[in-house]
């Protein structure tokens, strides 16, 4: 099921307290089938001051299990299932449930 969803993919929230939302996926779990959101499921969490990071309560972004998350489909961002095809050329392209439109894959981020 992970494999349906990369990191990069526009994604919307389907449970949980930000339902409706939607995100890029910043780290994907795939032996868990957790996903990390940017801007999702923040939490706060106490943080013990150590050399050179001061301490005290800080924001992060939680794991949402893959089940609660839909790709965003390419065409109106609305939440689809995911399939597959094979290309001409042999490659295996994800493609929109809902649109029939190819699924782009992401480009693997830099930072």
């Amino acid at each position: 099921m992970a494999s349906r969803i990369r990191s990069g993919d526009n994604v919307v929230i389907l449970a949980g307290k930000d339902r409706g939302k939607s995100g890029r996926v910043r780290k994907v779990l795939r032996d868990d089938n957790r996903v990390f959101i940017e801007g999702a499921n923040l939490v706060k969490r106490h943080q013990k001051a150590r050399p050179g990071v001061p301490g005290g309560i800080i924001e992060k972004e939680a794991s949402i299990h893959v089940s609660n998350v839909a790709l965003a489909d390419p065409s109106d961002g609305k939440p689809t299932r995911v399939g597959f095809r094979i290309d001409a050329d042999g490659v295996k392209v994800r493609v929109a449930k809902k649109s029939g439109q190819d699924i782009p894959t992401p480009k693997p981020d830099k930072s």
